[in-house]
C-alpha cells in the first residue's frame, strides 16, 4: 500500500516537447489560406441551409394551420369564405 501511494505521488517524467520532423516547414503541415476559406464556405453554406430549413418548416407549419382553421369552420357548418371573393368583389 505504501509503495502505491510513492508510485502515484511521483511526477512522471516531462513529456518531449513536439517539433517538426527535419525537412518540415511550418507551412507545409498546415491547411494554409485554401484549407481557411474551403472551411469558412461550408460554414456559410451550412448556414444557409439551415435558414432555408427554418424557413421551410414554419411555412409548413402555416398551412397546416389553415388547414386546420378551414376543417373547423367546414365542421361547425359556417360556410368557407375566400379572401379574394367576398361582397362587392364582381
Amino acid at each position: 500500500m505504501h509503495s502505491l501511494l510513492i508510485a502515484l505521488a511521483t511526477a512522471p517524467a516531462p513529456a518531449p516537447s513536439p517539433s517538426l520532423r527535419p525537412g518540415l516547414t511550418q507551412d507545409q503541415v498546415t491547411p494554409g489560406l485554401l484549407g481557411f476559406l474551403l472551411t469558412a464556405f461550408i460554414v456559410v453554406l451550412t448556414a444557409l441551409l439551415i435558414v432555408d430549413m427554418v424557413r421551410r418548416i414554419r411555412r409548413v407549419r402555416y398551412r397546416a394551420q389553415v388547414e386546420e382553421e378551414r376543417a373547423a369552420e367546414a365542421a361547425s357548418g359556417r360556410p368557407e369564405t375566400d379572401g379574394d371573393a367576398g361582397p362587392g368583389s364582381r
